[in-house]
């Protein structure tokens, strides 16, 4: 008879997630993970499969807690356009530690969507969950006149999603918060001048 899990897999996966985050899949080991998710070898490759089936689901989850946050931070700010100010400012207000972390979701494209088809469709399905949040956002900055009425809401919105991956490789890369929010400030610019 099997023995039961002895873990809460849930936690499990949000430390492992931790992990592939900091390091990313190809320097992320098997040790690595056990460690941090204080369970077996046998009970990592009974419950998950192995180390690949592992990320995909670490990686599930990060998108659909980061996915709900910038939901969650555009729809909180006084207005459209500040709400989109805020998401675009708030990796420059991000600590050392956070910048240089970087976004797991950002990395898994740079790092395995060209080689891994389920990374890949996971990507996209991101990038439409996105897109579609500042779509939305967008719309209801031209409903409330904070952006010209002939603003295109899906260009506008890939170019808000595009800014955010490129200012979380920056961050990555080193940038300074002064530069990332000159960045994030340019955008803004261009947002309000169209």
């Amino acid at each position: 008879m099997a023995r039961p899990k002895e873990f809460d897999r849930d936690e499990v996966v949000k430390r492992a997630m931790a992990v592939f985050w900091e390091k990313g899949y190809e320097a992320t080991s098997t040790e690595d993970l056990l460690r941090a998710m204080g369970i077996g070898r046998q009970s990592m490759y009974d419950t998950f499969g192995d180390k690949r089936r592992l990320y995909l689901e670490a990686l599930q989850r990060y998108q659909a807690e980061s996915g709900a946050q910038l939901i969650e931070r555009l729809q909180a700010g006084e207005s459209p356009v500040r709400a989109i100010e805020e998401v675009l400012m708030a990796v420059a207000a991000e600590t050392p530690a956070e910048r240089a972390r970087g976004c797991m979701y950002v990395s898994s494209i740079v790092e395995l969507a060209q080689k891994d088809p389920e990374v890949a469709s996971l990507a996209k399905s991101g990038t439409i969950l996105c897109e579609t949040a500042f779509e939305r956002i967008v719309r209801e900055a031209k409903r409330k006149g904070e952006v010209d009425r002939c603003v295109d809401e899906r260009k506008v919105a890939r170019f808000l999603l595009a800014t955010v991956q490129g200012l979380r490789v920056m961050a990555k890369a080193g940038a300074t918060p002064e530069a990332l929010r000159d960045i994030a400030a340019v955008a803004l610019t261009s947002l309000k001048s169209r």
